[in-house]
């Protein structure tokens, strides 16, 4: 994900569960159940989480989604509800007596488990399932919610983006579970289908492939498949007055670009520039992961562009009087076409682990731009070096950040996950040198592909690479409080800003903001 707006920025929590009963509780329950000493009446439902430290609240204990079937009806009206239908396939890991699903917005109509109807309760932001029976590991279970999913609510919020003729999705990091009931983390990965029902005369895309498409009266319904795995809060649907603009990228890959009708030749240009990327990024990482490519073009005021899986969406205002250099709006391109590799491939195994996304993303989007646009990372990094030490104090180490600022979700996006994480990359680099680099980074998104990795796992890849242990050397740069001698460059100094007595303490920046180009290339 990247911002536009200049200088960089930040991302952020939503108030927090209430904690998940701890295992010693759940123990002592089972035993005194076991003894006759309570009654066969289940605990009360509780919001549970997996215990991600930056998100604890997000995520459900118990199973693991192998799909998701959603299936909405827009009328046409983006501040109206939309009817909708989720269906969930998932495999059973651990006994369960309930299943907790995500979910935080819209009103709940029905729910059956397996086809047969089964008792719900909100609690807190969970849709607690009781199927009137446990599951035990191994078992399959089809669980369908009926249910609204509303558009409305506070800016900012995630979810999904009212544009000027209808809708789109922003759900990172926490915003799925306000349009669909879901397992709202990104180490729970699935494949997605959407049936989406609409007005004739509008346009749907979704993430994938489009793989029907029924007109029936004054409706047409639209469905899409993934052929990978995916992150909630990757998911894209988009609903408007759009023109799908198709063109081939690398190797026969369908590139398909939705924009709006009106700006086909506005947008043309910029679109066109695609396949160069991708063939760019190909040289660098190998095959482009997935079945087809395209960029999503919102009329919306959104304050970020965003990577979902196979259709990254992009605000208008980046293509049409930004302000910007034509390079500069290009490295962003290649940001968020980056994070195909890193992050929508290999996706993080918990939040603390957004370093390995966003550093690479802005890696790419910096080495494109000095190769492409002669925009030296040498002169990047060393003023992110500069900024590193206050980075670090006011958000966390790379690998290590603190938590975003209750109800801002978006605010753990902040500078030090941006260039302050490809600093990292630079280091390791300075640290093996380009060949081993370059072998590492490749090495990284083959083995790791369609799955989550950790950071631990990063560590323990560029150390067989490099052929000897880089985790000393690593953990100053992952979750060092200062930012540790740069390989190469002695000289280079960084000091967290000295803040005036009694100044406020400066907030989370929004969602991926991004820096503006150097005031010395501005004009390039």
């Amino acid at each position: 994900m990247s911002h536009t707006t200049p200088p960089p920025a930040p991302r952020v929590p939503s108030d927090r569960r209430p904690a998940r009963r701890s295992r010693l509780t759940r123990i002592a329950l089972a035993v005194l159940a076991s003894a006759g000493l309570m009654g066969a009446a289940l605990p009360a439902p509780e919001p549970l989480g997996i215990g991600d430290p930056l998100f604890p609240h997000l995520g459900n204990p118990g199973y693991d989604v192998l799909a998701y079937d959603i299936a909405f009806s827009y009328g046409g009206d983006n501040t109206k509800p939309l009817d909708a239908v989720t269906t969930i396939d998932a495999r059973i890991t651990d006994r369960l007596e309930r299943v907790n699903l995500d979910l935080t917005h819209g009103a709940v109509r029905s729910v059956a488990v397996d086809g047969a109807p089964a008792s719900y309760v909100r609690s807190g932001e969970d849709l607690v399932v009781d199927p009137g029976r446990a599951f035990g590991p191994g078992e399959r279970v089809r669980i369908t919610v009926s249910h609204t999913s509303d558009p409305t609510g506070p800016r900012g919020a995630g979810g999904w983006v009212r544009t000027a003729d209808g809708l789109a999705m922003a759900n990172q990091a926490d915003a799925a579970r306000r349009v669909f009931p879901s397992n709202d983390h990104p180490s729970d990965k699935a494949l997605f289908t959407f049936r989406v029902t609409a007005p004739k005369d509008l346009t749907v895309v979704a993430n994938g492939s489009r793989v029907a498409r029924v007109l029936s009266g004054a409706t047409r319904t639209w469905v899409y498949r993934s052929a990978d795995p995916m992150a909630t809060e990757l998911a894209q649907v988009s609903v408007g007055r759009s023109a799908v603009l198709e063109r081939t990228g690398p190797h026969g890959l369908p590139v398909r670009d939705v924009v709006p009708a009106a700006d086909v030749s506005l947008m043309t240009p910029w679109l066109k520039k695609t396949p160069a990327h991708l063939e760019w990024m190909e040289r660098k990482t190998g095959r482009y992961p997935f079945e087809t490519y395209g960029v999503l073009v919102a009329s919306a005021d959104t304050g970020f562009q965003l990577e979902t899986q196979t259709l990254s969406l992009f605000e208008r205002s980046l293509f049409a009087g930004s302000g910007l250099p034509d390079w500069y709006v290009e490295s962003i391109m290649v940001h968020e076409l980056a994070h195909h590799w890193f992050g929508n491939s290999v996706s993080p195994r918990r939040w603390a682990d957004l370093w390995l996304n966003e550093g690479h993303a802005t890696w790419y989007e910096m080495l494109w731009a000095e190769e492409e646009a002669g925009v030296t990372m040498t002169a990047r990094m060393r003023q992110a070096y500069a900024e590193s030490d206050g980075w670090r104090k006011a958000g966390g180490p790379p690998a290590a950040p603190r938590p975003p600022a209750a109800g801002q979700q978006i605010s753990l996006f902040r500078p030090v996950v941006y260039d302050g994480s490809a600093l990292v990359l630079y280091a390791l680099r300075q640290q093996i040198g380009t060949a081993a680099f370059e072998q590492l980074e490749r090495r990284w998104v083959a083995e790791y592909a369609h799955a989550t990795a950790s950071t631990d796992d990063f560590v323990r890849l560029a150390s067989e690479v490099a052929g000897r242990d880089l985790g000393g050397f690593l953990h100053g740069w992952l979750y060092g409080e200062k930012t540790p001698p740069m390989p190469g460059h002695p000289d280079w100094r960084s000091a967290a800003p000295v803040r005036a007595k009694g100044a406020k303490k400066p907030e989370g920046a929004p969602a991926e903001a991004r820096h503006a180009p150097p005031a010395a290339v501005a004009k390039r």
